[in-house]
């Protein structure tokens, strides 16, 4: 597996695993077989955050990846947490996965990163972000993941401007100073983005959607190509003009210096993404 430096000292396997769907859309056994399978054919970064799992996914990552933290990089974000509603659907997730049906939607057990317009949905709040809401979600990674720091911590997906930039700052030196965080960036949609415009430079590393199938592809290449970028939905809408494999290798091919994030929980579909970037 190709490697890439996002920020200076972080390896990053080229290829990323988004972990949104455990212990949402996807169960124990078959994310753990995702999981195991991902790191053993090469991929070494792990995309997490305090929603996925509606709360769990975290402590589920720690348990399974947990031997080999020395050996992975993990992202982790806040802003959007898992809510008490999220508790009382904990044991009824199975049978819904049990109920759901090829090709049928089921709003209850979307990825946080799948709901319509990245709003909280009913399971989720957003939560204030501010230098003291930051160092107490970040707390609660670590704990959850067992883990003494955070490789990327990103501010998830904000709905408005950021207006205290050197709060957040000042919070994220004294973190990088402390080991509790190796570097911190932000994620967000793309037609979001006119929102941080002015603040975007402050940050290690982006995390945004990214599709060559895009309208503004061509766009993002010219101003994104030689930045360190994490990219999530990569494979997502056009398939009539070029398919999940043609997208992917487009990618990867263009942005030699970012992370590509693909929940990969089929072992077919794994294989051969981990293909294109060895």
């Amino acid at each position: 597996m190709r490697k890439v430096e996002l920020v200076e000292g972080i390896q990053s396997s080229v290829l990323g695993f988004g972990c949104a769907p455990i212990l949402g859309a996807r169960d124990g056994a078959s994310s753990r077989r995702a999981l195991e399978l991902a790191f053993d054919c090469g991929i070494t970064h792990f995309d997490l955050a305090r929603s996925y799992g509606y709360g769990e996914a975290e402590h589920f990552v720690g348990k399974v990846l947990g031997a080999k933290r020395d050996k992975i990089v993990i992202t982790s974000k806040f802003g959007i947490v898992a809510n008490w509603k999220a508790d009382l659907l904990r044991p009824a997730k199975p049978i819904i996965r049990l109920l759901k049906k090829p090709g049928k939607k089921v709003a209850a057990i979307k990825p946080i990163d799948k709901v319509d317009n990245n709003v909280a949905d009913l399971f989720h709040d957003r939560i204030e972000i501010n230098s003291t809401t930051m160092r107490k979600s970040l707390e609660k990674s670590l704990k959850a993941i067992n883990t003494d720091y955070l490789d990327y911590f990103l501010i998830h997906e904000p709905l408005s401007s950021i207006h205290n930039m050197d709060e957040l700052c000042e919070t994220a030196a004294k973190l990088k100073q402390e080991g509790k965080i190796r570097a911190w960036g932000l994620a967000f949609m793309k037609n979001q983005k006119h929102l941080h415009e002015a603040y975007l430079q402050r940050f290690d590393v982006l995390q945004f959607n990214n599709s060559p199938v895009d309208n503004d592809y061509k766009k993002v290449f010219e101003q994104r190509a030689n930045e360190p970028n994490i990219f999530f939905s990569p494979l997502r809408g056009g398939t009539e003009l070029m398919s999940p494999r043609e997208k992917l290798e487009k990618l990867l091919n263009d942005y030699s210096k970012s992370v590509i994030l693909c929940s990969m929980y089929s072992e077919k579909h794994l294989k051969e993404n981990i293909q294109l970037a060895i």
